[in-house]
């Protein structure tokens, strides 16, 4: 400070000690006095410097922490396997494979019991994220274990949760590239501590059941209706393989994939991967529970690609089940429907939008006799399996709306003017319900599924039910105006649901 003061030759006082004069500028400010700070600026400086100081080292020290918290394993054991081309998660489609297991370090537990692949697309216009149940029986690599040295040969079929066991989650990315065609950028594995902790920062995640579900084995135990859970129950909601659907592993993914579609609503919704803060706290409780391959270590990596998802439209993030289908010599256990799932994995491999319509083709030509000219061929619409005067539909209202005229009679009137001659209208249900639900009992699939494309309703919302007669339509507070649902993103022949779609959970023997 003194070498300073000798240079401007300022006293305590701020006097210059030069002959130089004050020469007034427009506006009162003086030059030479000017140039030096009031003692009050020079204060607020010090403050805002020391400030910044503290916050960049505060950030560094807490990134560092976090950085510190995290297990590593190897991203790839498989032989034959290349190693993750290194990609900016800022412009690159990432492939991130997801493991959810009984404990962190995963040797122990030797299964995975979840196996989520989701793929961000490099334009961040879209997100795929595809579910591998457990019972899926697949061609299993040779892995060498990196901490015991054993090495596991290769199966011709194995199943595919098991692979963890031979080695870690570096087998089960080298198991799942050589199924998909691709090469996995990235794993994250989870001790399901995590899934508890999770639910307990955001505050817990809306979950719909249609009827109330007690299930000793996971601890579940909801009421019927909507339900905010966190901490075991949620956890229970995600584990349990005997509460929902068929009760064994369809409808335990079904719940997975409406669980992950309502948390991210809620996040989007709350701007929480906008803000900073709540964004340091999640990462906090995930880091804390996380196993990751070592090059996804960097937390300001993971901050990344959670700015992937801020902007993402609801109804272009999809959740689907790997196409599958029962294994002939034991139909408790599955193998993938090759032919079903190979333009799912292509299009991943392309980092294409499985939620966009396919594209349109242009029409068969056929050429006239004796001419050059072609002229486009008459498209043939596939009849309807069932006249629609022959299909029984009641239509209850569940939006909890109290106009002039209930849905289930605006849209029974559709129904009618449709030719659905047998649908009727069945009033309003005792408590409303987020979701429009097609129930059909047994013998009615195709039926109901002619209803869902009349009234537009996505294949996720249309399910069996043992406690109706027919098809019944149950609208639900998404569906409140018009005659068809308003839009919410399309899987086509696969098996989920988008973000956008609110879905509920039938209890196992109903």
């Amino acid at each position: 400070m003194s070498s300073r003061r000798a240079e401007t030759g300022a006293g305590p006082s701020g006097n210059s000690s030069s002959n130089r004069s004050r020469t007034a500028v427009p506006g009162g400010r003086h030059l030479g006095r000017s140039a030096v700070p009031h003692p009050a600026l020079r204060a607020i400086a010090l403050i805002l410097s020391l400030t910044l100081v503290s916050g960049v080292v505060f950030v560094g020290v807490q990134l560092a922490r976090l950085q510190n918290n995290f297990d590593t394993q190897p991203l790839n054991l498989g032989a034959s396997q290349e190693s993750a081309v290194p990609v900016d998660t800022n412009t690159d489609p990432l492939q991130i494979l997801v493991l959810g297991t009984d404990n962190r370090e995963g040797q122990e537990s030797n299964n995975s019991d979840v196996m989520m692949l989701v793929n961000m697309a490099a334009d961040r216009s879209h997100v795929t994220v595809v579910s591998f149940p457990r019972d899926l029986l697949v061609p299993l690599p040779e892995c060498t274990d990196p901490v015991s040295g054993n090495t596991y040969p290769a199966m011709d079929l194995g199943q595919l949760n098991g692979a963890l066991g031979n080695g870690g989650p570096g087998c089960t990315v080298a198991a799942i590239n050589d199924l998909t065609g691709l090469n996995i950028d990235h794993f994250m594995m989870a001790d399901f501590n995590a899934v508890k902790e999770l639910s307990n920062t955001l505050g817990g995640v809306e979950v719909c059941v249609n009827q109330p579900v007690d299930d000793p084995l996971s601890g579940l135990n909801l009421p019927a209706g909507v339900s905010s859970v966190q901490g075991d129950q949620a956890l229970a909601f995600l584990r349990t393989r005997h509460g929902f659907g068929n009760g064994g592993d369809e409808g335990r993914i079904r719940a997975q994939q409406s669980f992950l579609a309502s948390m991210i609503r809620k996040v989007q919704e709350e701007g929480t991967l906008k803000n900073l803060p709540k964004l340091y706290s999640i990462a906090e409780t995930v880091t804390a529970n996380l196993t990751v391959d070592k090059q996804l270590t960097d937390v300001s990596s993971l901050i990344a690609l959670a700015g992937r998802l801020k902007d993402v439209d609801l109804s272009r993030v999809a959740f689907v089940t790997a196409p599958v289908a029962p294994y002939a010599y034991d139909t408790n256990r599955l193998v993938l429907d090759e032919e079903a799932a190979a333009p799912l994995f292509a299009a991943m491999v392309e980092d294409r939008d499985i939620t966009e319509a396919a594209p349109t083709q242009a029409p068969e030509t056929t050429t006239a006799p004796g001419t050059e000219t072609e002229t486009p061929a008459t498209p043939v619409e596939e009849a309807p399996l069932f006249d629609p005067a022959t299909i029984p539909v009641t239509i209850l209202d569940s939006t909890g709306s109290t106009g002039s005229q209930s849905r289930d009679q605006a849209l029974a009137t559709y129904l009618l003017s449709q030719g659905f001659t047998l649908a009727t209208s069945g009033g309003q249900t005792d408590a409303p319900s987020p979701a429009t639900q097609i129930f059909f009992a047994p013998g009615y699939q195709e039926m109901a599924g002619q209803v869902a494309a009349a009234l537009a309703v996505p294949t996720v919302q249309v399910m069996a039910s043992n406690l109706v007669n027919g098809v019944s339509v149950q609208v639900g507070q998404d569906f409140t105006t018009g005659n068809t649902m308003p839009a919410s993103g399309g899987l086509g022949d696969l098996t989920g649901q988008t973000a956008a779609q609110v879905t509920c959970q039938t209890a196992f023997g109903n």
